[in-house]
């Protein structure tokens, strides 16, 4: 689902679930203390930079940041989402490739250098942090492969985060299609009562005993967005790779397998990432048909 005049049903859609995901932190919150919590969370966590990794030796695509998206590159259609957020009080983009820094700076973008040793995204946005000059409380990643990110979910899950003490991460998650249920590419995520994660895999979770997807299972697509309280952010690096993690190949198994708790909002979005070269059509056709420029 993409952002525009012609889509405000949708984005209702969205911001409602975006609002369910936080009135349950806010009930969390309320647990802990009250009113007097809610007028101390305005201070915590209060400052937030979202940080876009960029890298251009994607095995599946190489050069993906760069990529021309109706007249733009990728990148800079994902930082131009990422500018309508109104939670972030800074966006740079986290690089190891000065073609994709070059492009960023012709329009706009501030810029932090990263090595190539950057094993994922949150490593990238762990260096990319320390590298700014100002301290911010929040880290939020946004995955530079998703241009119509919306922006209101970049509020929702930064919110989620401010309103979930006992979380240091935050991430979002959207309704499953059919098709997707068997596509290692797509990534599935079940969570308990509370809103808060309990597991994440390329397989279809939930996986029931006939071995086939039932159609009345609302099973849920992780985003790739994610936010990071950024003292947790500081020593994820220091945390030893884990079996799940390394057999899934998803880094936010290493945060759950070490006791760290994760708060995931429902959002109602058409996601759109781009994972291989056919997807760019895919991308584009959709904006034709949306009169996006």
């Amino acid at each position: 689902m993409s952002m525009c005049s012609s889509c405000s049903s949708g984005s209702s859609s969205t911001k409602s679930w975006i609002v369910h995901g936080i009135v349950a932190g806010a009930a969390v919150a309320a647990a802990i203390g009250g009113g007097a919590y809610l007028v101390r969370c305005r201070k915590f966590r209060a400052r937030v930079v979202g940080i876009i990794p960029a890298r251009y030796a994607s095995s599946r695509f190489e050069g993906k940041p760069l990529v021309n998206i109706l007249g733009k590159p990728m990148i800079q259609r994902t930082w131009e989402r990422a500018k309508l957020a109104t939670t972030l009080d800074h966006i740079v983009v986290a690089t190891d490739d000065e073609r994709i820094a070059e492009c960023c700076r012709g329009f706009g973008s501030d810029v932090v250098m990263t090595s190539e040793s950057c094993r994922n995204g949150t490593e990238r946005c762990h260096e990319a942090l320390q590298k700014l000059d100002k301290k911010y409380d929040v880290v939020v990643n946004i995955q530079g492969d998703e241009p119509l990110i919306e922006p209101e979910i970049i509020d929702g899950i930064v919110r989620s985060l401010q309103l979930a003490p006992d979380a240091v991460f935050s991430t979002a998650v959207t309704s499953l299609k059919p098709e997707d249920a068997f596509d290692p590419n797509r990534v599935k995520c079940v969570v308990d009562n509370q809103g808060y994660a309990i597991y994440f895999s390329r397989g279809l979770i939930p996986y029931n005993k006939s071995g086939k997807v039932n159609p009345h299972f609302p099973y849920m697509l992780h985003l790739g967005i994610q936010s990071y309280d950024a003292k947790f952010l500081k020593i994820y690096p220091e945390l030893q790779p884990t079996p799940l993690q390394l057999e899934e190949d998803l880094e936010q198994l290493k945060v759950l397998e070490n006791g760290y708790k994760m708060k995931v909002i429902k959002v109602d979005h058409e996601a759109h990432g781009v994972d291989v070269p056919e997807d760019v059509e895919k991308i584009e056709n959709l904006m034709r048909e949306q009169n996006l420029s």
